[in-house]
This record gives structure tokens, sequence and C-alpha cells, in this order.
């Protein structure tokens, strides 16, 4: 007689995929806000955080028992897989001691980069001084 297996598994994909992803939904990122007006008291809502939730089949919604609403009405509802965030970033272009921001006065960048080491957005748009400097350096030859 014979026997055959067939063994199936899922795959990742590659990282850059998974990267790539990533910062398509973070560059899409909407905030948001909660809302617990629509909170209803049930058992459901009592059993929220308890070991119970995975055997009663609560969806992720029923059990946390929040809605996130846009920040902006005119936009639309997250969607499951969107990114939000709660709160603004604080401005790094600027000084802030109180937050340990030291801003962007002063530091050097790259005028022909498009990264985050490029002029245009590590200056934050406030324009920059360039500097030529020839700099000689002795080889170290063998």
């Amino acid at each position: 007689g014979s026997c055959t297996v067939k063994t199936c598994w899922m795959r990742l994909p590659s990282f850059r995929v998974v990267g790539d992803n990533l910062k398509d939904r973070f560059d899409g990122a909407s905030r948001v806000m909660v809302s617990n007006s629509d909170r209803v008291r049930s058992v459901h809502a009592s059993l929220a955080n308890s070991v119970h939730q995975h055997r009663d089949g609560l969806s992720r919604r029923q059990r946390y028992n929040f809605q996130l609403k846009p920040y902006n009405p005119e936009h639309k509802p997250p969607g499951p897989k969107d990114l939000v965030y709660l709160e603004q970033s604080p401005a790094f272009c600027e000084k802030n001691p109180k937050l340990g921001i030291l801003g962007t006065h002063g530091r050097q960048c790259n005028d022909t980069s498009l990264g985050v080491d490029g002029c245009d957005l590590m200056c934050c748009g406030r324009g920059y001084k360039t500097q030529e400097m020839v700099v000689i350096e002795r080889c170290a030859c063998i």
C-alpha cells in the first residue's frame, strides 16, 4: 500500500511587505475619541473583563463596550484594520524642556536627502543655512 500525507501551513509575508503595510496604515492613521455614550449595562458588560469572555463568544466591541468615533465629525469611523490615535504627538521642531524635547534648531542636516535627516523635514519648513567644508585627511595606506 502507499500513504500520502499533505501538510499545509500559513506563511508570513516578507518583512518588507509587512513594513510597507504598517507604514501605509501609519500614514493613514486617524485621530479618534472614545464614545461611551452608547454603553448598555448587561450581563455581557459585566463579563467584559472576566475569564469567561472567550467562552461566551463575545466580539471585541461587545467585550470592551465602547466605540471609537472620529475626532473630526466629517471623517468616517475607523475600520477594523485602521490605525488610530487618541492624542496629537507633541511638536518636535521647537524646544520644550517640560517634555524633554530639544527641538531641531542648530542641528546638521543633509540637503540632498528626502529622509528624516533631510533639511526640508528636519528644519520643519523654517529654512536652513548651507555650509560647504573641505576636509583634508591622511590616508591609512599600507
